[in-house]
């Protein structure tokens, strides 16, 4: 059965309170508790749905055998709701729209499996899906983790000179009467700011995250943010791929569900929480009702690249849009985590060279009236 377009246009507005918000749902996996059911969960999830469903167990049962095998109370009784939606009659979709843990995205996902009769292949490709996704978020982590963690300790390192080091070498030139070299003057000059003007800069720093976080759902702030990132080297073209990885994959999902182009972009548009594939896959939708193909509308878009709009043509041409989109998912996936690596390696070494220059700077800074007085003392 075909999935409408005035479907998902009904929905919507019915749902505008429901809609999907990656950043939103990155923050809920991170809990004091670990309550929530997150991405990682989600791919346990659908993986043994497919094995089970596979197995001959019924939807039911097979939620039944999974509620025994969970260890916290919230999800235990995620999955006795759950079955007791299906007990009382309610499709599977029908049961999972009414949990917030899960999205639209996969609320429509499910239905069309549902009134195909592919369910076990949609939860199959949903695991897929959401293992690809823990797998892009642990190269990102694995690539960034180091670099922060250097950053943050050598900017304690030097907070902690200009606190308390510097101060100290201070009070001793000043009981010598030492003539200070300008470079002394100058970190000496920089401690003294950092002493009256710290507790200011860290309220100054709590009030643009807060405002960072009201602000991020505008439209000003995420095309501004977005085009930041892009013009950094290496890191905004990181971004992108991740990005449009993350269209290929749920592009890839949908029409293996065999949900027509047209609607999994449109999915894809409301999933996928970034200004400049939105703005994007707008003017794609608009092409594609207009009578253009989905490669043709997409050769002027920057955001993707030629190499994409290749591949596309080709899958139009041969029909082969699931293989297709898959590989291209595929390379992608290739791509970013050699970029990852790439990045970490690149950014570690600038990092230490950085905040190295800074801490010997203030050492010699500190020094050299030291040697000046051991001079004058002999």
């Amino acid at each position: 059965m075909a999935f409408q377009l005035e479907n998902i246009q009904a929905k919507e507005h019915q749902k505008s309170q429901r809609s999907f918000d990656i950043d939103s749902v990155l923050k809920k996996e991170i809990t004091l508790f670990g309550s929530a059911f997150n991405n990682k969960k989600k791919e346990a999830f659908y993986v043994e749905l497919n094995v089970l469903l596979q197995a001959g167990l019924t939807l039911k049962d097979a939620l039944q055998l999974m509620m025994h095998e969970q260890k916290k109370a919230n999800d235990k009784k995620l999955f006795q709701d759950l079955q007791d939606e299906i007990v009382s009659g309610k499709n599977f979709s029908e049961a999972i729209k009414k949990q917030k843990v899960f999205t639209d995205y996969e609320f429509h996902s499910i239905e069309i499996g549902e009134r195909t009769g592919t369910l076990d292949s949609v939860f199959s490709e949903l695991g897929a899906f959401y293992l690809r996704k823990n797998q892009q978020r642990r190269t990102i982590v694995g690539a960034l983790s180091y670099p922060i963690i250097v950053m943050i300790t050598a900017f304690a390192a030097i907070a902690f000179m200009l606190k308390f080091v510097v101060p100290m070498f201070e009070n001793i030139f000043k009981q010598n009467n030492t003539e200070l070299p300008a470079l002394t003057k100058a970190i000496i000059a920089a401690s003294a700011a950092f002493e009256r003007y710290f507790l200011l800069g860290f309220l100054f720093l709590i009030g643009l995250l807060v405002f960072f976080r009201i602000s991020r759902k505008k439209v000003w702030y995420k095309k501004m943010v977005s085009a930041f990132w892009l013009r950094i080297p290496f890191v905004g073209e990181f971004i992108r791929k991740v990005r449009i990885a993350q269209f290929t994959q749920a592009i890839n999902l949908l029409t293996s569900a065999k949900v027509p182009l047209l609607n999994g972009i449109q999915l894809t548009k409301k999933m996928i929480d970034y200004y400049p594939l939105q703005v994007g896959l707008e003017k794609v939708e608009k092409d594609i009702l207009l009578g253009k193909s989905f490669h043709e509308s997409i050769e002027d878009i920057p955001i993707f690249d030629k190499k994409m709009s290749s591949l596309i043509k080709v899958a139009e041409e041969t029909n082969q849009n699931e293989t297709i989109f898959k590989r291209i998912t595929e390379q992608y996936n290739q791509e970013i985590e050699y970029k990852s690596k790439m990045i970490s390696s690149t950014i570690e070494p600038i990092i230490v060279l950085v905040l190295g220059a800074i801490v010997a700077i203030v050492l010699i800074a500190m020094y050299l009236p030291m040697f000046k007085l051991s001079t004058v003392i002999s």
